[in-house]
Order: C-alpha cells, then sequence, then structure tokens
C-alpha cells in the first residue's frame, strides 16, 4: 500500500511539474521590456507578386478621357455554358510570371515587386502621353486576391482574405482564432515563396518580443502559417488510435487468465 501511495504522489508531482513547465511556454512577447523598438519604425506595404489580380482604376477630369483605360466587362459566361448580359464591372488583370500586365492602350507594363503607390505613380506615367494636358489622371491600384492560410493547432483553420492588404502573424492567429493549448508558440512555421517561385520556410517565435522587428512580423499574400502539435497532442492522438484495440487486447487477456485460472486451481 505505501509502495502504491508513493507511485500516485511521484505521478502528481510529475503532472504539476509539466504543467508548470508549459504556462511557461504559452504567454506571447514575454521579454517585451527588454526589445528595441525604435527597429520595428516602418510600415509595411505590400509589394505586387506574380499571379496577383489587381483592380486599376483611371479617374480624369473629362470621364470620357479615362474610357480607353477603364475597361468594362459586361458578359459573364454561365456554368450552363450561356452568355449573362450583366451591368458590367471593371476588368482585372493577372499579374503573369515575368511581373507584367498587359494595359489598355499602352501595353505591357512590368509592375512585379513594386508596392501599390509605386504603381500607380508608373502607369500615370504611362497614360499622361496619351491625355490632353488639362487632364491629371488619378490611378488607384487594389490587390483583389490577398490571401493567407492557417492551418494546425489553431481554433478556426482556413484560408482568410485581406482586405487592406496588411496583416502580421498574430492577427492572422486572431482571424484563425488563437492557438489551441496544444500549439507550439515557439516553432510556429512560416511556408513563403517569392517573386522567382521559391519557396522558403522560416520558424517563428511567439513567445519572443524581438518578433515585431522580424521581417516575418508582417505577412505576405499567399503566406501559409502552420502551427505544430505540442508532444503531449501527439501522445493523445496516438492513444486515440490505439484505446479500441489496446482494450480489445486486454479484454482477451483477462478472459484467457481467468479461465487459465479457474481450470489450473
Amino acid at each position: 500500500m505505501k509502495k502504491l501511495q508513493y507511485l500516485i504522489s511521484l505521478t502528481l508531482v510529475s503532472l504539476l511539474l509539466s504543467s508548470c513547465g508549459s504556462v511557461k511556454n504559452i504567454a506571447y512577447l514575454q521579454n517585451s521590456e527588454e526589445i528595441d523598438f525604435t527597429r520595428s519604425e516602418y510600415l509595411y506595404d505590400a509589394r505586387i507578386m506574380p499571379k496577383d489580380i489587381l483592380t486599376i482604376t483611371v479617374s480624369t477630369i473629362n470621364p470620357e478621357a479615362s474610357e480607353p483605360f477603364n475597361l468594362i466587362v459586361r458578359q459573364k459566361l454561365s456554368s450552363t455554358g450561356t452568355i449573362n448580359t450583366t451591368g458590367g464591372s471593371l476588368q482585372t488583370y493577372l499579374v503573369d510570371n515575368k511581373g507584367f500586365i498587359d494595359f489598355p492602350v499602352v501595353g505591357a507594363i512590368e509592375v512585379g515587386g513594386l508596392t501599390k503607390s509605386m504603381c500607380e505613380q508608373l502607369i500615370h506615367d504611362k497614360i499622361k502621353p496619351y491625355l490632353n494636358a488639362a487632364e491629371n489622371p488619378v490611378v488607384t491600384v487594389r490587390m483583389s486576391n490577398y490571401k493567407i492560410s492557417v492551418l494546425g493547432e489553431v481554433n478556426r483553420p482556413g484560408m482568410f482574405t485581406v482586405g487592406n492588404e496588411k496583416i502580421n502573424i498574430l492577427e492572422a492567429l486572431a482571424q484563425a482564432g488563437d492557438l489551441t493549448i496544444y500549439g507550439v508558440r515557439d516553432k510556429v512555421k512560416l511556408i513563403r515563396e517569392d517573386a522567382k517561385g521559391r519557396k522558403e520556410i522560416h520558424t517563428i517565435n511567439l513567445n519572443d518580443a524581438n518578433i515585431i522587428s522580424s521581417p516575418y512580423y508582417y505577412l505576405q499574400q499567399n503566406d501559409i502559417v502552420y502551427v505544430e502539435p505540442n508532444k503531449v497532442k501527439a501522445r493523445n492522438s496516438a492513444v486515440g488510435q490505439t484505446t479500441s484495440l489496446w482494450f480489445s487486447g486486454t479484454s482477451i487477456l483477462v478472459s484467457l487468465t481467468s479461465l487459465l485460472y479457474n481450470i489450473l486451481k
């Protein structure tokens, strides 16, 4: 009996110690009083990447002057193969693998790697020669497919569209309902593809407040965030898969033992 009590006490102490260790790794930005915030004094501006879909609007004093640059799509092909006439929507532009779009009147324009403001200025300069000297065109560029994905040990994994084209890692996790208690916070994986198609995997430590100065604090379009499960979740998963088999085997063993005991006694 004393040996059993000792084993139970030892187990309880081990559980308490492991709980203390896990709590230490749950809080985000633990060393925020130690970091240099001047390193994070910059405004993030997304850059245009291949396969981005852009909506580009040109406005002029005389509306007729901008019409050649604002192509309207008035017909759409339905799922049944028929053509539906609609009220019309602005033509979108798919950035090709080399970073170019084919813009009305002007032709091919290289926009890959540019920020929105840089792209707007470039298009402004390209169309200015085609307009009356009195016109001062206003060009507006928007990314129509800015999205990120969050999966793994979060409460609401999924793909999320970013309307303002700016989101950081903490905001992305908030969109996904935050990490579960089983998520590993110091080894969050960020999968990123650059403008040339090269894939990279970066490890992010959410416990470290220096993350706000990291080049991976702000997410780019099409980034994938993956949260690993901790050892407890992995063990529980393994137990869950083998529990029924284990109980079946135990039941058979107990039955055989009972039968042999009754035969041999």
